[in-house]
């Protein structure tokens, strides 16, 4: 069973080349591109691992984390 992986990063590419990456690591990925879309998608998902960029639109990365 993999890990489950949620990524939170609002920069397309490197939301892209991250995913792509951990999951060619083995890595079950969910991105999420903003912070309140984050926020959800972490009370929601039984994540193992939340990767969370801190600039994000709608709700920076340490408000969601709190």
């Amino acid at each position: 069973m993999s890990a489950r992986l949620l990524l939170v990063e609002d920069e397309p590419s490197l939301a892209r080349t991250l995913s792509d990456r951990l999951t060619a690591e083995g890595y079950e990925v969910v991105v999420a591109a903003d912070g309140p879309s984050g926020e959800r998608s972490a009370r929601d998902g039984g994540f193992d691992v939340v990767l969370l960029a801190v600039n994000l639109p709608g709700k920076n990365g340490f408000d969601v984390c709190r």
